[in-house]
């Protein structure tokens, strides 16, 4: 025979069951299609690094209250996708590489190492702006490296995507397609602005390379 208390904590351990996956945070995975760029790509080989904290990227906000939910939003694929139609764009050639770059252990046949950093995501939705509008901020850091490892410049770059709510869904949809918009915001910016940083500018007229802005 089993007693009431029995019966009772079996009823509240199924109820809870059911109820924790609807208790786990908003998880998007960013999907999108991304343009490659219309412009005459620079005559040079260029290697790019993805390290894993950029391949992998998560943001994570955590709930403040009960009635707000948590949110994951995974950027990775979706920024190694964008950044490797972007560049095929604006280079002869990209070579993707399978180590991380040092300085003493030159990578052949490039002629410069692009490496990508997300800094920081920022987002916003109607429960925070109390507006019907989806918002996606991002910071980047970019290193450019000489093929033997050296840095050849630095710089930041910030990226923007918003969507209005009407024609969606759900939040995930909302906030995976204003993660797209930023994405594509930080591509147009970075082919426009690559040879009117200072320091690049510089290193590609050593090398002899036309330092005409490009746009995407």
């Amino acid at each position: 025979m089993i007693s009431v208390s029995r019966v009772t904590r079996l009823l509240l351990a199924v109820m809870l069951t059911g109820l924790l996956p609807g208790c786990g945070p908003a998880h998007v995975v960013v999907e999108g299609k991304f343009p490659a760029p219309l412009i005459e790509p620079l005559p040079m080989t260029l290697g790019v690094w993805y390290g894993d904290d950029f391949a992998g990227h998560e943001f994570f906000d955590e709930s403040k209250s009960r009635q707000e939910s948590s949110w994951i939003v995974s950027t990775g694929v979706a920024q190694v996708q964008m950044w490797n139609t972007l560049l095929d764009g604006m280079f002869t050639k990209v070579v993707q590489l399978t180590r991380p770059p040092s300085a003493g252990q030159p990578v052949a046949n490039v002629d410069a190492i692009l490496v990508p950093h997300v800094e920081e995501l920022q987002y916003a939705i109607p429960r925070h702006t109390k507006v019907k509008v989806y918002e996606i901020w991002m910071r980047y850091r970019f290193e450019l490296l000489s093929a033997g490892g050296t840095p050849v410049a630095e710089w930041n770059m910030t990226s923007y995507g918003k969507t209005p709510t009407g024609f969606l869904q759900s939040d995930q949809e909302a906030v995976n397609l204003a993660a797209v918009m930023a994405l594509r915001d930080a591509g147009a910016n970075f082919a426009t602005n690559f040879t009117r940083v200072p320091a690049v500018r510089n290193w590609l007229q050593e090398q002899g390379v036309q330092t005409e802005s490009v746009s995407p």
